[in-house]
């Protein structure tokens, strides 16, 4: 009898949690903000299997918005700078937290300037909520 309390309050316990509501997985709105001084060109992004070509974009200038499934604070992104492919490593998505449904922007930049072919995301920075119709 005594073992069966501290069980049927430990029961009671776990029926009365409520589980926690996780923000949807999706979709992501996309922009590219160009933080360097060179532009970008043919700059495409790709999260996880889906790519998106942005096309040119000058420095300062920020570009379209692009729907993505899912977005994460790393992506996969390419562009040619006056002929040379640069980009930013490869990502494992595996244990990264999806960002949800927000309209947000990549600021990218050169981090080594032109000496060698990186791109790096310098910050994400979050717009505003996707409000999506029923």
């Amino acid at each position: 009898m005594k073992k069966l309390i501290p069980v049927l309050l430990l029961l009671m316990a776990l029926s009365s949690c409520k589980k926690t509501e996780f923000s949807p997985v999706g979709p992501t709105d996309v922009a590219i903000r160009n933080l360097s001084d060179q532009t970008l060109n043919e700059l495409t992004v790709k999260i996880k299997s889906q790519i998106h070509t942005y096309g040119n974009i000058g420095p300062s200038q920020v570009s379209d918005y692009f729907r993505f499934d899912t977005a994460f604070v790393k992506a996969e992104i390419t562009a040619k700078v006056n002929g040379v492919n640069f980009s930013t490593a490869t990502v494992n998505y595996l244990g990264l937290i999806h960002i949800g449904r927000e309209r947000i922007i990549y600021n990218v930049w050169l981090p080594n300037g032109l000496s060698e072919p990186v791109i790096e995301i310098d910050d994400v920075v979050y717009i505003e909520p996707l409000i999506l119709g029923d």
